[in-house]
């Protein structure tokens, strides 16, 4: 089994859309996605009603997640660790015990637009239309590493 982890910074907007819009395009029996903050902020919420209602107009339901810390042990968890944007690459990084926990972690923009170093905006402290944008990003950048993935 393939294991995948979406990271963000509270694991409330981004990463839950990331790990449901992955989570829709691969057969469950053979990849396990999930989704975690860099920060404790949400530790155990719902994702942000905002994503909840972008997954749902997207015909994907993300409620089943609650929000949790990423932690050293994902490391050991996880085979790709994918980080919404530069900020919590290098938090993600700074945790890593050796060079083989550092190979794992990629920007996911970097799947749909590669070497780019590009970054999925952080919607929380805008509008509705910014949900909608992140959506769009992750669901390109999800096509890419599904494709790949179901190739493996």
């Amino acid at each position: 089994m393939i294991k995948i982890l979406m990271v963000c910074l509270g694991n409330i907007c981004r990463s839950p859309l990331a790990h449901g819009i992955l989570d829709s395009k691969l057969n469950t029996e053979h990849f396990k996605i999930d989704s975690a903050g860099t920060s404790n902020y949400h530790i155990g919420s719902l994702p942000d009603k905002r994503s909840i209602a972008v997954a749902k107009k997207n015909g994907l339901d993300i409620t089943n997640q609650r929000g949790r810390q990423f932690k050293v042990e994902d490391f050991e968890n996880f085979d790709f660790i994918y980080a919404m944007d530069k900020s919590n690459f290098s938090n993600i990084v700074k945790m890593a015990r050796n060079p083989k926990d550092i190979a794992k972690v990629k920007l996911i923009l970097n799947e749909s637009h590669p070497n780019k170093d590009l970054e999925v905006p952080d919607p929380y402290y805008g509008g509705d239309s910014g949900f909608d944008d992140v959506y769009n990003m992750l669901d390109e950048a999800c096509n890419v590493i599904a494709t790949r993935l179901k190739q493996q």
